[in-house]
């Protein structure tokens, strides 16, 4: 098939979006291809298509868990065989996914960077049928972005196991200097960039001083009306603006880390169904929600950088249709973002003694723990060693660029099942246990491909199915994995701190003098930008955006508030022009009026008279001559 039918068979498209088709054509040529692509620029199509249209299998390079998990059930869905592999699965299920990935048809493997250079990969990956390897979220391989992620920095490492196999590396907010930096990492081939515009035609960019957050808050709601985000910076004030929200009759709700993944995912799914609902969120929400008729998309506290702003608003709109983002700040936000520096990079005997007190908590000696995982509650660790919480996670940040340990996903997984045994023996099995027969009856009618691979799991589906409780379900379950019947995994309801190297004596541990300069260096021309943003108000909103991403050339997009206040501006100096013509003329007709005022384009003047006409601001006789109200 070609990728015009693969899109109208699975997508049910008739056309590709704008870029898609010459980058997957660079990607099936066998070139290493950096697309650019907007948020909400079907980025994951360029390598999903690929990988249907050659044989072999894709491997894609993500960091997010639940972003993983929801790619995997779609393409599902569409009897797309893909698979995904993430921290907390056993050891025998990757091998069992892995394996699939060798000898059956699957087409997609989605992983997380840490997974990627682990041996049991290392040796499946070899044997694979590699057709192509896409790196999602590209901007996380470099130093110098603003979502550094330390393990993106090895994927280049898996290339030399299949040299002449493409990457492709995807990602919608991305600097000159950070596009670079991932070529490099990438040990890119002569690859080819593909650069879309970040302009968005429908969306109204507005920045307001205000010292009533709140009341602003609630009148651009009624104002706009439909569904929105509206970001705040911690867990607390999520809560708060929801409460103030719903008790304002504005339907709303709450979304942060903390919050149990169940809950969240009914909150979202709640959301995403709702044209009118307001989501409260940290930025922990939002990366690879797709909701195309988000109206308004509100920052009531400053993020840290242009490039989150930008793919945080850019989450509105999605459908074409008008939509807004807005900023709303106090002067002391802007001297709090910049004072945070300080608290962002603490000092390195700081990042030294977090270390020594994570590694004393797991009681993990020096020269040992390499690989080892923890249920991870960074609040608890702070009480024992008498820690800052928010100082003690930025220290953890930079141990993990020194690739010491790897700090936890906050995505819940789902319980997954596989049954070790034949189905003779496991009928054999049900005859002598009939409560558990009869679960078991159940599973196999809810669940296919538990004898080939781990699959997901409801224990609430499966007790509603048979008339159990959620309890004994799991109970069973778990008898069924003690008699080495099945390997049952439960969902994991913590999240884990995996410690990737043996613990360092702590007079040996080296954070780079030049990378800890440098990077701070980077963060605050980032924040020095955003107050930038924030204060200038006399250049269009999009023009400055764009310009911070490079593009140099491009024009004011008409409906931010600049822009706003610009053409009012316009119009009362036109009114004003065609007010003092008039009084010291008399009544003229329209192409006097033009004579009168030649500095004064025909539009305009034509545009400005129309609406005075209609506004009564002036009067027209049967002849056609137009004079001021007041005048007369």
């Amino acid at each position: 098939m070609t990728t015009l039918e693969i899109l109208k068979k699975y997508w049910h498209y008739d056309s590709f979006r704008p870029m898609q088709e010459e980058i997957i054509r660079s990607v099936l040529e066998g070139n290493d291809t950096l697309a650019l692509l907007p948020t909400g620029g079907g980025k994951s199509l360029c390598y999903q298509i690929p990988a249907l249209a050659q044989e072999g299998i894709a491997i894609v390079v993500s960091p997010l868990i639940a972003l993983m998990k929801d790619q995997v059930r779609q393409l599902t869905e569409k009897h797309i065989k893909a698979r995904c592999i993430v921290s907390g699965m056993s050891k025998r299920e990757i091998e069992i996914i892995l394996n699939n990935c060798i000898h059956n048809d699957i087409k997609l493997l989605y992983v997380s960077p840490e997974r990627l250079l682990s041996r049991i990969f290392i040796d499946h990956l070899r044997q694979m049928n590699v057709s192509l390897i896409a790196v999602d979220e590209a901007h996380c391989i470099s130093q110098w972005g603003f979502d550094f992620r330390p393990p993106y920095c090895e994927i280049a490492r898996i290339r030399q196991y299949h040299p002449s196999v493409p990457v492709l590396a995807l990602t919608a907010t991305a600097t000159s200097e950070v596009i670079s930096d991932i070529e490099e990492k990438l040990a890119f081939r002569k690859g080819k960039l593909f650069k879309g515009s970040f302009f968005r035609r429908e969306l109204s960019y507005s920045v307001f001083e205000e010292n009533d957050k709140q009341g602003r808050l609630l009148r651009i709601i009624r104002k706009v009306g439909g569904s929105g985000i509206v970001y705040v910076r911690n867990r607390r004030r999520t809560v708060e603006i929801a409460n103030i929200l719903n008790d304002n009759n504005i339907p709303a709700a709450a979304y942060h880390a903390g919050i149990a993944m169940k809950e969240r995912d009914r909150i979202q799914k709640e959301w995403q169904t709702s044209n009118r609902g307001v989501m409260v969120a940290t930025n922990a929400f939002g990366m690879g929600i797709d909701k195309p008729d988000v109206r308004f998309v509100v920052h009531l506290d400053l993020p840290d950088s242009p490039e989150e702003y930008f793919q945080e608003a850019g989450r509105a709109g999605r459908d074409g249709r008008r939509a807004y983002a807005v900023m709303l700040y106090q002067k002391n936000d802007i001297e709090r973002m910049l004072a945070n520096l300080e608290r962002d990079f603490p000092s390195r005997q700081y990042i030294r003694n977090v270390y020594r007190a994570v590694c004393n908590y797991y009681q993990i000696p020096v020269g040992a723990g390499q690989d080892s995982h923890f249920d991870f509650d960074l609040e608890q660790i702070c009480n024992t060693y008498n820690l800052e919480v928010y100082t003690a996670f930025k220290a953890l940040n930079f141990l993990e660029r020194e690739g010491l340990i790897s700090l936890p996903d906050h995505s819940e997984l789902q319980s997954r099942l596989f049954f070790k045994v034949g189905k003779e023996e496991l009928y054999r099995y049900q005859l002598s246990n009939r409560v558990a027969g009869d679960m078991i009856t159940s599973i196999l009618r809810l669940y296919g491909g538990l004898f080939t691979d781990y699959g997901p799991i409801s224990e609430n589906k499966i007790a509603q199915r048979c008339g159990l409780s959620e309890t004994q379900v799991s109970n069973m379950l778990k008898e069924l994995h003690r008699l080495q019947i099945a390997d049952y995994q439960p969902k994991t309801l913590k999240p884990q701190i995996v410690f990737a190297m043996p613990r360092v004596d702590i007079n040996e541990l080296y954070v780079s003098d030049r990378s800890y300069s440098e990077l701070k260096e980077a963060s605050k021309r980032r924040r020095t930008a955003l107050a930038d943003y924030l204060t200038n108000d006399s250049e269009c909103r999009s023009q400055q955006l764009l310009r911070y991403f490079g593009e140099e050339e491009s024009s004011q997009c008409g409906i931010c508030d600049v822009c706003a206040a610009n053409r009012k501006k316009k119009t009362l100096d036109s009114e004003a022009m065609i007010n003092a013509a008039l009084k010291e003329e008399g009544a003229m007709n329209i192409k006097q009026l033009a004579n009168k005022l030649p500095q004064m384009d025909k539009e305009t003047l034509s545009k400005t008279v129309r609406k005075m006409l209609d506004s009564g601001k002036l009067s027209m006789d049967q002849d056609f001559l137009i004079s001021c109200c007041n005048s007369k």
